[in-house]
């Protein structure tokens, strides 16, 4: 893998998760589920580690009385992710 591929982004969940924030904004945690296609125990883990390098922000609240988890992409996450086609499509050109 190229050394400025974000290895944190290479990971297909995290890409769709990152991917699908950017162009929404915020969502809820039912819908990154469903565009995922993760399990909701690996879509947790995927998105602390997304959180963690402060690419997302995490919101949890109750609705109704049940909980509700919102995640929207951070500045720096807009940037990872800009930044990750930049060079995935610098490679396409080097070949």
């Amino acid at each position: 893998m190229n050394k400025d591929l974000d290895k944190l982004l290479f990971n297909p969940i995290r890409l769709k998760i990152i991917s699908f924030l950017f162009s929404v904004e915020n969502t809820n945690f039912k819908k990154l589920i469903e565009v995922s296609g993760a399990s909701k125990g690996n879509l947790s883990i995927q998105l602390k580690k997304l959180s963690g390098a402060g690419y997302i922000k995490i919101k949890k609240s109750f609705e109704n009385n049940y909980p509700l988890t919102k995640c929207r992409i951070t500045f720096n996450g807009r940037k990872a992710f800009e930044n990750f086609f930049k060079n995935l499509e610098s490679l396409k050109q080097h070949k």
